[in-house]
């Protein structure tokens, strides 16, 4: 009998701790992909149409540490102000948690933009895009890796300018700047 208790009680305490209700970006991707007022996409590397063979090792090395984009946007219109509230509010407390470390912030009174990252300073494992304006609404985007530092993500960011991106993928983000 006691071994029983005793292993109901484990079983219980990993249920427990496997029901994580605490919010993260993730949640909040999954929980608004179908909702009608966002728009959510994925995006690989290969939207940058790069020609690997003239990438330096360098540059060959920042792109393996890039997986994917993930992208979701509330397009704020006169009818959904105060849905529109109610998210960034939800968006800016998920970001507020401590693991998502706060690299910038820039903008003035509601509308702005912030860069932050999971990880550690040699290992990030996620960057996470916020901007919002009150009259277009906001986007979150999640870049997602492996092994990504500064110096990859700079060099990434040179690497762009080298690139023929395939607007095609980016198709559905139009309206939002509409």
């Amino acid at each position: 009998m006691k071994l029983s208790v005793f292993t109901s009680a484990i079983l219980a305490l990993v249920t427990l701790i496997s029901c994580n209700s605490e919010p993260s970006l993730q949640k909040y991707f999954v929980e608004n992909t179908e909702n009608k007022n966002f728009i959510a996409l994925d995006v690989s590397p290969s939207i940058l149409n790069l020609e690997k063979a003239k990438l330096s090792a360098e540059q060959t090395e920042a792109l393996k540490s890039f997986d994917k984009m993930n992208i979701l946007a509330f397009k704020a219109n006169d009818k959904n102000q105060a849905q529109f509230e109610t998210e960034r509010t939800k968006v800016k407390a998920i970001l507020a948690n401590p693991k998502y470390q706060k690299l910038m912030s820039f903008g003035s009174g509601k509308d702005g933009a912030s860069i932050s990252y999971v990880g550690t300073d040699e290992n990030i494992e996620e960057f996470v895009v916020f901007a919002n304006r009150k009259e277009n609404g906001f986007a979150v985007v999640r870049v997602l890796g492996k092994n990504m530092n500064p110096n990859n993500i700079m060099t990434l960011m040179s690497v762009l300018k080298q690139s023929n991106i395939d607007m095609e993928q980016l198709k559905p983000l139009q309206q939002l700047v509409k």
